[in-house]
């Protein structure tokens, strides 16, 4: 059976394999350019968990694995999908007449990386012949004259391959990363809960002028609000309950109402991350769509038509009446209308079952709901209310009527 219908019906099956017989069962076994086994293995690469591709990167380097160049090189054009590049992959092996990158990595706000795989810096690399590249590249118009060069190592250890670049009069075309650290630029930017990440990392990649420090400095920032920001996704804050009865301005009536102290609530983070990843395993299912997170409650498909944007609420006792609580952001239309089909999910920690809304029909009432706007943030509050009959719906304030929950319901999976 052919690797992508195997994986298809036995994903557990094939997440015990190595790499090694990944490949091996991949159309013909036989990775070479424009094979049957690499096609096979390119999109498994593209529908797989990027926590996934960090252990086939590992067993690449640790391993002394037949074609494992070919593999990593393949693994590190996906790792550049993950961060919202639109990636060409490269030849394996070069022939004449074609521009011999392992990878072109186009930018979406533009400029572009040409990309240079190699499984360690044991060997002086000709960086005339990477930059050759570079040069074919922008007079053949693959790419923009904006195009640097990224070289990424298997290994941390670096330094011959740092020394040779920094003496070189192309160091300013040229930068280096570890696959390592590759790999962690991406688990920060899917569990990052700004949609920007992706941006703040390309630029990075990109040679920076380090006299001024401000895009590192946005880099770090970032991660660093990352870390702690995840408890307030389901917190009570003054700000979140605003929408009810704090200081904020109403959308619905103009009116600043008294502030009621907040009270801090937290669930632990990993039971919000076990709850989405049941929540996103249940959709994917619904969907017939295999969803690969893109940051963290952002999910898409491998070619980016399907998304979902899957945000979760504690049931907030204060509020009985009103017990699931949401905030919807700006960036998160942005990012379903991206796609041919967009969703958004509503999870509540304590129950076992979810609702998906086609944004198509939660664009119907999301100016009739209340809304906090300053010169920072713009989010629309969403409640859900449960009826005497157990019935589910959004208050929608500045209508008669809520938006009925029950025809998006869907019962997870699993336990």
């Amino acid at each position: 059976m052919p690797l992508i219908d195997f994986w298809k019906t036995n994903p557990g099956v094939v997440d015990q394999l190595s790499i090694a017989q990944i490949v091996s069962t991949a159309g013909d076994g036989n990775l070479r350019d424009n094979s049957p086994c690499s096609k096979e293995i390119r999109e498994y690469f593209r529908g797989a968990a990027s926590s996934k591709l960090s252990e086939h990167v590992e067993q690449c380097l640790s391993s002394k694995l037949e074609k494992g160049g070919m593999i990593l090189q393949d693994l590190i054009n996906e790792l550049g999908r993950r961060l919202d590049y639109i990636v060409t992959n490269g030849r394996y092996q070069g022939v004449s007449g074609e521009v011999g990158f392992d990878g072109l990595w186009a930018a979406p706000e533009g400029g572009s990386v040409i990309v240079e795989v190699k499984t360690s810096d044991a060997y002086r690399v000709s960086l005339d012949t990477i930059i050759g590249y570079r040069a074919r590249s922008i007079s053949q118009k693959l790419s923009p004259a904006e195009t640097s060069v990224l070289i990424v190592v298997g290994r941390q250890d670096t330094g011959e391959l740092e020394a040779q670049v920094r003496g070189s009069r192309h160091a300013w075309d040229i930068r280096l990363i570890s696959a390592e650290s590759l790999i962690k630029l991406v688990i920060l930017n899917e569990n990052s809960a700004d949609p920007d990440t992706d941006l703040k990392i390309r630029s990075i990649l990109a040679p920076l002028e380090y006299t001024r420090l401000d895009r590192l400095v946005d880099v770090m920032f970032t991660a660093a609000r990352d870390s702690s920001s995840i408890k307030d996704e389901i917190a009570i804050t003054d700000e979140e309950e605003g929408a009810l009865s704090g200081p904020s301005v109403q959308a619905s009536t103009g009116e600043v109402k008294e502030k009621v102290t907040g009270i801090w609530d937290f669930t632990e983070p990993r039971l919000l991350t076990a709850q989405r990843a049941r929540i996103i395993s249940t959709i994917s299912e619904i969907l017939n769509a295999n969803l690969i997170k893109q940051s963290r409650a952002l999910f898409w498909d491998k070619d980016h038509k399907i998304r979902v944007v899957c945000t979760i609420s504690k049931a907030h006792t204060r509020r009985p009446s009103h017990p699931y609580w949401y905030a919807h952001h700006p960036k998160w239309d942005v990012f379903l209308e991206g796609g041919e089909s967009g969703f958004l999910v509503l999870g509540c920690m304590d129950l076992e079952w979810a609702f998906s809304i086609p944004i198509v029909e939660f664009h119907k009432v999301v100016d009739d709901l209340n809304v906090t706007e300053n010169e920072k943030v713009k989010y629309w509050h969403i409640h859900i209310t449960r009826d005497a009959g157990g019935m589910y719906s959004i208050v929608v304030p500045k209508s008669q009527k809520n938006f009925d929950l029950e025809p998006f319901k869907f019962k997870l999976l699993g336990n």
